[in-house]
Order: C-alpha cells, then sequence, then structure tokens
C-alpha cells in the first residue's frame, strides 16, 4: 500500500534539521577555507527532496503469469489461477516518497504488486482479458498513484523552496560566528597552531582611497588571513571597465590602430582615475604585455587579462596566463577579450564554450548578458581555492573607412 505511512510533514522537518545540525558540526576549519558556494550547494542538495514523476512513455511489460485467487464458498476455501498481467512503469526521483501520506490524502490509497529504487509495479488479475478493459485498469491505477504524487509534490516542493532560501543565510551566518571567534581568539595574543589558509579577510576598495585591513594583532601571532579583493570592489572596478570599454567601441577610428599593450595601459589610466592604494599611489599595476593586477605584499588578489580574439586559443593562453600566477583564495579575475571580428556574438559564444571546458571550470556566475558573462574556476589541483572569471567583450571592429 503506498501513501499509507503518516507524516510526510514530519520527515520532511526531519531532513531540514538534518542540514542544520549538518552545518553546525561541520569541522570549522573546512567550513572556512572551502568556497561558501560549495558548501550552499552540498547542503541544498542535501536538504532537497525530489518527488518522484513517472515515466508512463517508458513503461513495458513482462510476460504474463497466473496469480491464484482464493476465495470462501460453501465448502470452505476455493482456490483458482487466473492469469495476472503486470506493467512495470519507470519514475525518477525519490522512492520513499511513495510511503508518506501527504497533508491531502484519499481515504483508499493505491496498492503496487512491488516498488523499488527506480521502478514500481502494478498488475491486473482477471479470467476474461479484455485489452480495453485491462489498459483502462492500468491508466486508473498509475492515475491515482498521480494523484497522491501531485498532493505529496505540492508539500515536497514548498520543503525546497524554503531549503533553497534558507540554507545560503544560515551558512553565512555559521561563518560569520566562526570568523568573529577566530578574530577574539587571534587579539588574546597566544599562540595558535592552526593551518595557515583557513581564513579570508577582504581589502576594501573605494574611489580614491584604498587599504589593506588586517586583525589588530601581534606580528608575530600566526593568525594571518588572506587578502582578498571585496566583491563591491570588484564589481565597481568592471563597472570602470565596461565604461572604457564602451568608450573605445564608440571611437573605432582609434581603437583600429591600438594594440594589446596600448589598450591595456588605457584601461589602467581609467582604473587608476577612480582607484589609488593605501600610500596615495596607484592601485592597479601593469606586468607584462597584458596583464593588469592588484598586488597586496607578494599576493596578486586581482588579475586582468588582454586577448586580442585569434580563436580559442587566445581564451587558453589567457586562462593559462591567470593560473601561472600565485592564486589565493577568493582570487578576483577579467578577461578583457579584444574582438576584431565582425560577428562579435559567435565569438563570445566561442570564447564561453573555452571557459567552460576547461577543467578548472567550477559554475557560471551572475552575470550572464553581452556586456560581461561571469565564471567562477578554481585554481589549479584545489577545487577549494576559486578564481572569481569575469569575460568582458570589446568589441573594437576596424572603423568604415579602414581596409
Amino acid at each position: 500500500m503506498l501513501f499509507a505511512k503518516r507524516g510526510l510533514g514530519a520527515v520532511l522537518e526531519a531532513t531540514a534539521k538534518k542540514v542544520a545540525d549538518r552545518l553546525q558540526t561541520w569541522d570549522s576549519d573546512a567550513l572556512l577555507s572551502a568556497p561558501e558556494a560549495d558548501i550552499v550547494e552540498e547542503l541544498v542538495a542535501e536538504g532537497t527532496v525530489r518527488c518522484p514523476q513517472l515515466l508512463r512513455d517508458e513503461a513495458w511489460m513482462p510476460p504474463p503469469s497466473e496469480a491464484r485467487q482464493t476465495w470462501i464458498g460453501y465448502d470452505g476455501p476455493v482456490e483458482r489461477r487466473v492469469p495476472q498481467l503486470v506493467l512495470v512503469v519507470p519514475f525518477e526521483g525519490e522512492h520513499e516518497v511513495f510511503m508518506f501520506q501527504a497533508k491531502n490524502f484519499g481515504l483508499n490509497p493505491p496498492r503496487v504488486k512491488k516498488l523499488d529504487s527506480r521502478e514500481l509495479h502494478i498488475a491486473v488479475e482477471q479470467p476474461g482479458l479484455d485489452p480495453v478493459v485491462v489498459r483502462a485498469n492500468f491508466d486508473a491505477q498509475l492515475d491515482k498513484i498521480e494523484q497522491h504524487l501531485a498532493w505529496s509534490r505540492e508539500q515536497v516542493e514548498q520543503h525546497n523552496a524554503q531549503i533553497r532560501s534558507s540554507v545560503p543565510r544560515i551558512v553565512a551566518d555559521r561563518r560569520r560566528q566562526l570568523l568573529a571567534v577566530r578574530n577574539v581568539q587571534a587579539e588574546i595574543g597566544f599562540p595558535v597552531r592552526r593551518r595557515s589558509d583557513a581564513d579570508t579577510y577582504a581589502v576594501p576598495m573605494k574611489p580614491r582611497t584604498v587599504r589593506p585591513i588586517r586583525p589588530d594583532v601581534s606580528a608575530q601571532h600566526p593568525f594571518k588571513p588572506e587578502p582578498a579583493m571585496a566583491q563591491d570592489d570588484y564589481r565597481a572596478a568592471l563597472s570602470v571597465l565596461r565604461a572604457a570599454r564602451n568608450a573605445l567601441e564608440r571611437t573605432p577610428q582609434v581603437a583600429t590602430k591600438l594594440g594589446e599593450e596600448e589598450i591595456r595601459n588605457l584601461l589602467l589610466v581609467s582604473l587608476n582615475a577612480q582607484f589609488q592604494g593605501d600610500a596615495g599611489g596607484e592601485l592597479f599595476n601593469g606586468d607584462g604585455k597584458t596583464d593588469i593586477l592588484i598586488r597586496v605584499g607578494d599576493r596578486n588578489i586581482f588579475i586582468g587579462e588582454c586577448k586580442i580574439w585569434d580563436g580559442t586559443a587566445s581564451i587558453e593562453q589567457a586562462l593559462k596566463q591567470i593560473f601561472k600566477y600565485l592564486v589565493w583564495r577568493d582570487t578576483k579575475a577579467a578577461i578583457l577579450l579584444f574582438i576584431r571580428n565582425k560577428d562579435v556574438t559567435a565569438v563570445i559564444t566561442k570564447a564561453v564554450e573555452a571557459i567552460e571546458k576547461h577543467p578548472n571550470f567550477k559554475r557560471r556566475g551572475p552575470e550572464d548578458g553581452e556586456d560581461e558573462i561571469d565564471f567562477v574556476m578554481h585554481a589549479d589541483g584545489d577545487r577549494q581555492r576559486e578564481i572569481h572569471l569575469a569575460l568582458l567583450p570589446f568589441a573594437l571592429r576596424p572603423a568604415p573607412h579602414v581596409r
């Protein structure tokens, strides 16, 4: 009998509690060192429930068999053998949902001959087999199961929506709590034995002045969180780059004469006109012919690669250059792709495909438009060290009079 055990709601509540308990007992070093998005993704996957979906179009029948039927006659039990036809219906989702009763339910729940993790078997046993009647019987049983699944699905989807909305918040709160304790511990002044890569702090960047904020701890204290570029500052820098890109696109007579290094230098001028370092000097630096960097000490927290499109090899070279650097947690990066082809859209599509095929690709980021496409990559050999990568296409087509 399906949907017979009471308490689908209680089962879903227990699943949500298990997620919360998992977060609270998660090793603190692992929780702080892993990318927050990965933690959220894992907990959401653990906490959400996949309500079964019958694949009626893939149903099939094994060879017919016979079933024994027994009833009580005047002279006692009477047994007969009747033909039995079985329909095997595959499904996707978690088979446990079939067992529990939703808030809405019928008084006569459906029954099946067999239920396993991927299929359910329903049977028709009749002395005389009429194909129309048998088919109608199978359809009626499946419709009844579908109705109960619909009641369960409504409850499951409410649970899943709650999990997806609450997990990012509780993960962020837990990480903030742990970091606060670590900072208090650091300020006490006693040596602490710990992993050197457990935490990350943001290097705040705002127009005109930028300075790293470091915990107020003794110089001998081993607690030294890694520098990182704050997300708001990263978005602000990308906004400046997009504005400079738009200006170049509006002046093709100028842009068509410039090479990678010359365009890079113009972009550096735009960036350093908006941001400056702690000592009042330039924040963004050039390194080599195409690099745009922000360094804190010996660490690069922003890497920009300027490339003229020359096939997917351009993207591969840019990524190789980015991963060549000593990459720290939460490194921000950008590929500034200078496109001189006429079909800019086709080039962007190929560039996106090249990035997604790279072995260090993890997932797409929040921005996905013509002006900017975001990605999350990971450092070579370490999936926990993430690189937030923005692809900024520059449509630098030659001026109409240039041949």
